[in-house]
């Protein structure tokens, strides 16, 4: 029997790692752009699904942003379909405007790709590398986004998986070459009109100045940093059952715990009444906590989605229901 190809099996069993814990008879739907990172995914999710009892299928998002995209995307329906994974779908969006030609072409991705996963009751999995990670944690820091950023991404988040978060690139690259596979080349991944364009280039600089580590260093800190948050957050949670009174936030206890739990506790509030997290900033939490901690009658803290929170009579209180 040939062995195994080294970047095909290590493909495999990141898998079939991350498949494991799935309940047989499910569904799960690679996202696939056609690139190396999920064209490797979904080669090796038609080989290990199966064998776990799952049904492995594909879905290929067509944005609409770059010409001959709609035949692209037909054309790696075609291939997934030979390949034997069902059901396989092309999901053409209309890419908006808002944060951004990045950000707005990444909402309209996940929508489509939740509307497919609803309709399959799927789990869907994602082709990020340990070097979309290092790129992840590296604009974070830029950003200043604070621990939730440098966690990077997480590996299982709801129904979206990254089974491929612990190798790096050129192992998908290596998997898609050893088993005959022609991946797509994004032309967006080397623009530099896209930030993460820009950083991907910037890496490799960095990674000549401080050693080939560097990479897997920053996503080590990633999944350093995701737990000791994971355990601030379990906590934060405890602390705002407990203030969470009927009739607001129970000001002193609130500013008596610790600044890493009281603005978590403070954020999870925030997105309780409704703001949304893609709007919310340090900045709004920053001015929740002003009202704890620098009191001296300010006005209220206007949050994303319409929402204002107000301090008196020793609590801080969301909108008054309209009447």
């Amino acid at each position: 029997m040939a062995r195994l190809p080294p970047a095909v099996a290590a493909v495999r069993v990141a898998v079939r790692r991350s498949l494991a814990d799935l309940p047989g008879g499910g569904t799960v739907l690679v996202a696939c752009s056609g690139g190396p990172d999920s064209l490797a995914l979904a080669a090796a999710a038609g080989f290990v699904a199966p064998r776990a009892g799952l049904r492995a299928g594909l879905v290929t998002v067509d944005h609409g942003l770059q010409p001959g995209s709609a035949a692209r995307a037909a054309e790696l329906a075609g291939w997934a379909t030979a390949a034997g994974l069902a059901p396989v779908e092309v999901a053409t969006v209309t890419v908006g405007a808002a944060g951004g030609p990045e950000a707005a072409a990444r909402a309209a991705r996940y929508a489509a790709l939740d509307e497919v996963a609803d309709r399959y009751d799927a789990t869907v999995l994602l082709g990020h590398t340990r070097d979309d990670q290092a790129e992840t944690v590296l604009l974070a820091l830029a950003r200043g986004a604070g621990p939730r950023g440098v966690a990077g991404m997480p590996a299982v988040r709801g129904r979206y998986r990254r089974p491929l978060l612990g190798l790096p690139r050129a192992t998908t690259i290596a998997a898609c070459d050893q088993l005959g596979l022609a991946p797509w080349q994004d032309p967006h991944n080397t623009d530099p009109a896209y930030a993460r364009s820009r950083l991907r280039s910037a890496l490799g600089e960095l990674e000549s100045l401080l050693g080939k580590g560097f990479r897997s260093n920053l996503a080590r800190t990633a999944e350093l940093v995701a737990a000791d948050s994971e355990l601030l957050d379990e906590q934060a949670g405890a602390l705002l059952s407990t203030v969470d009174k009927d009739d607001g936030l129970v000001v002193a206890e609130l500013a008596a715990a610790p600044r890493a739990l009281r603005t978590r506790a403070l954020h999870a509030y925030a997105r309780r009444l409704g703001a949304p997290g893609t709007d919310l900033t340090a900045g709004h939490v920053a001015a929740l906590d002003a009202l704890l901690t620098d009191w001296h009658g300010q006005g209220p803290v206007y949050l994303p989605g319409a929402i204002t929170v107000r301090r008196g009579d020793g609590r801080l209180t969301p909108p008054l229901p309209r009447v």
